[in-house]
């Protein structure tokens, strides 16, 4: 199954309820004046941002979304009610287009935050409304007017303090098990992030949010393998950790840390620019010795950075003192 972060769906405003030709008729009082009432307005629809939600993928099963008509009018004065508004929610970071003329209607980035997509149709206007000392007995109504109809595209760039970046399997799911209490699904396979996943890390006083990405591969900034849909999620960022697997050879180490690099800048040259921690994974897989003199050779080839084990939790005490500092700098005012 592949990420679903861009989809497009159809709302409708709610129709306005007709209005209602009627005259009172009571005894003694067979010729009374007109009563009908007016139609109800249709309800709105609006995009309601949750933090809630991580994923577009509801949408894909269901893409089409109706508010409530109003009533029609009836007699004795009644005017209809109007029609419930439609609240449908979406993932913090949703951007809103029009999918006809392409215009960005919304950037949902607030939890709660709420925007008007489809306007409910008018209701229709009841013989009572015609009443005039021209017209006593008027015998015309209108129907409710219809809602608004749009089709819009959806498009998730995911909200996080903290995004985990680096290849397949490089242990970024086991690290977000480890630190908060999200649970993505995690295996010994490459491509097990299919969707992101959010954890809340609480550390020292400090809150932050850390999102589980689909892994990169070479070529990614092209579209090859989840591609175009990674690197949308990354520009939202504010830090990121670059996970690497320790257990390989040095070369191999240093060269995806540059395929990850290379991939962020042909897609965006300004995520070279955000603040990158390198975090060397899996550690509890070799001796010491190993990770001594992996450490001192990664040194001399410029490559310093944290080494923990998302298993024995080794060394993740030392990384969460250095990420808490800088929630605090971002929450500043």
């Amino acid at each position: 199954m592949a990420l679903i972060d861009e989809v497009v769906i159809r709302i409708h405003g709610g129709s306005g309820g007709n209005g209602c030709v009627s005259f009172r008729r009571e005894a003694f009082i067979p010729f009374g004046g007109p009563n009908g009432g007016d139609g109800g307005k249709g309800g709105d629809v609006y995009l309601k941002a949750t933090r809630d939600k991580t994923s577009l993928l509801d949408f894909k099963y269901q893409p089409k979304y109706v508010a409530e008509r109003g009533e029609h009018g009836m007699g004795k004065d009644m005017f209809g009610r109007g029609g419930e508004d439609l609240i449908v929610a979406v993932p913090m970071g949703t951007l809103v287009y029009d999918n006809d003329s392409g215009e960005l209607l919304a950037d949902l980035v607030e939890h709660e935050q709420l925007v008007l997509v489809a306007k409910g149709g008018r209701g229709g206007r009841g013989n009572l409304s015609y009443k005039s000392s021209t017209n006593r007995a008027p015998r015309n109504a209108t129907p409710g007017e219809p809602g608004e109809t749009k089709e819009l595209k959806l498009e998730l760039k995911l909200l996080a303090d903290v995004g985990l970046v680096g290849l397949p399997n490089a242990g970024k799911s086991s690290f977000l098990t480890s630190v908060s209490r999200a649970k993505p699904k995690v295996a010994d396979y490459p491509f097990t992030t299919l969707e992101p996943a959010l954890g809340v890390v609480e550390h020292k006083g400090q809150a932050f949010v850390i999102a589980d990405l689909p892994g990169l591969i070479e070529r990614a900034s092209e579209g090859a393998g989840l591609g175009h849909q990674f690197l949308r999620h990354v520009s939202r960022n504010r830090v990121l950790l670059h996970l690497v697997d320790a257990t390989q050879d040095v070369e191999t180490i240093e060269k995806h840390i540059h395929t990850i690099r290379n991939e962020l800048k042909a897609y965006d040259p300004e995520l070279l620019q955000r603040e990158e921690k390198l975090v060397f994974t899996k550690i509890d897989l070799m001796t010491e010795t190993d990770l001594i003199e992996k450490q001192e050779a990664l040194k001399q080839r410029g490559l310093n950075g944290f080494f923990i084990s998302s298993a024995s939790r080794l060394g993740l005490g030392p990384l969460l003192d250095t990420l808490a500092p800088l929630v605090q700098k971002w929450s500043a005012p």
